[in-house]
């Protein structure tokens, strides 16, 4: 069982308590027994945006306006959601994080008839959402996206690709970052929510990876897609891919949390039943070296996801910093944790479809994904930088 003492802390308050321990509850019910099951990831993943929905987790995805939780989202409980399911199966922590990234833009700059066309379905499970934002040259850098969206009059014309889109081939609706050309850079880009029969709109190549999760490439060729797909202004796409990752990129950390803190439940049982020397492996001071390492990791990790999560929901404003912060070292301490857990685990640690083996694989891709890790040390450095009177 993880450690919970951590919801003792005063970031939470007592109805983020109540959601983290009735989730987990739920969640050893109704999503423990599905892990390891990849066989047909797509239906998988089918499977459990219908259990989230039916539960009523995904509510947590949207605003109360359309279907949802709170008046506006509220990232210390996206933070507890995520760490719970990602410490029960990586991929139900994917379908929840793609159902809030993938509609939070139109959360936050949609119109009216765009809310009420796709938020109330994603909050029940019944549509998928994708956020389509990375092309093959241009992922950390956003500004140099290629494909466009030319102003037809009635319409626009889309051309060009995207490629690792999660829920590619999935999902029922895009929320796509194209170039309208406003400006150059950063500021000639819009967003537009493609639906995923819009002709024209091709699945070129489903992607497969590490940790089996539904990627692929997405192709447009002409593709016709109507005026009022645009999301807020044209030309505001870069910042409102931003805002929606500013609210988004904590809870990466808090996935990458979950998984360490499995991995160190997985390691405290390996070593409690490990024979050896006469003894068990707890009894031998190495191990119990590297036990200590990855609790610290853990709590400070911890310290950092819920410090950025309740600086966004209570301060309110940008936490570019702390969600950079929040993101980069719980990501890469996880991958540690769980290095060493497939290290107390002997052989046995990399067979495949051992629990420390899979969490090896799951957490890989969340040192690159959102801001890979690299770019999360230029934002702080900047912010810090900025903060010292640095130009």
């Amino acid at each position: 069982m993880a450690d919970t003492s951590f919801l003792d802390w005063p970031f939470l308050e007592d109805h983020h308590r109540t959601l983290a321990r009735e989730l987990d509850a739920w969640a050893a019910e109704h999503i423990a027994p599905l892990a390891h099951d990849h066989g047909d990831v797509d239906a998988t993943c089918g499977v459990l945006v219908r259990r989230l929905g039916e539960g009523g987790w995904l509510r947590y995805c949207v605003p109360a306006s359309h279907g949802g939780m709170f008046a506006e989202l509220d990232v210390r409980s996206l933070c507890l959601i995520r760490e719970t399911l990602a410490r029960h199966f990586g991929l139900a922590d994917f379908v929840f994080a793609m159902q809030g990234l993938g509609s939070g833009v139109i959360s936050n700059f949609g119109s009216d008839a765009q809310k009420a066309k796709y938020l109330p379905g994603v909050a029940r499970g019944e549509l998928v959402a994708a956020f389509a934002l990375t092309e093959l040259d241009s992922g950390s850098d956003v500004a140099a996206t290629a494909s466009t969206a030319t102003d037809m009059g009635d319409h626009y014309r889309v051309d060009g690709a995207k490629t690792y889109i999660s829920n590619g081939g999935i999902a029922d609706f895009y929320v796509t970052f194209l170039r309208t050309g406003e400006a150059p850079g950063a500021r000639g880009l819009s967003a537009l929510v493609i639906d995923a029969d819009t002709p024209g709109l091709e699945i070129a190549e489903r992607i497969h990876v590490a940790a089996p999760h539904p990627l692929a490439t997405l192709r447009f060729d002409g593709m016709k897609v109507p005026k009022d797909a645009l999301v807020g202004t044209a030309g505001a796409g870069f910042a409102q891919a931003m805002a929606n990752l500013d609210i988004f990129r904590s809870t990466v950390g808090a996935a990458a949390l979950g998984f360490a803190r499995r991995a160190l439940d997985e390691a405290l049982e390996r070593v409690k039943s490990r024979k050896l020397f006469g003894g068990t492996l707890a009894d031998m001071p190495i191990a119990q070296s590297q036990i200590a390492e990855m609790a610290i990791d853990i709590d400070a990790s911890a310290l950092l996801v819920y410090r950025a999560a309740w600086t966004k929901d209570v301060r309110k404003g940008r936490v570019s910093r702390e969600a950079a912060m929040a993101k980069l070292y719980a990501t890469d301490q996880a991958q540690i944790v769980i290095d060493k857990a497939v290290q107390l685990h002997g052989g046995l640690g990399v067979v495949t479809g051992q629990v420390v083996e899979e969490l090896l694989r799951e957490i890989r891709p969340l040192r690159i994904y959102e801001g890979a890790s690299e770019v999360q040390k230029l934002i702080i450095a900047r912010q810090v930088l900025s903060g010292a009177g640095a130009t």
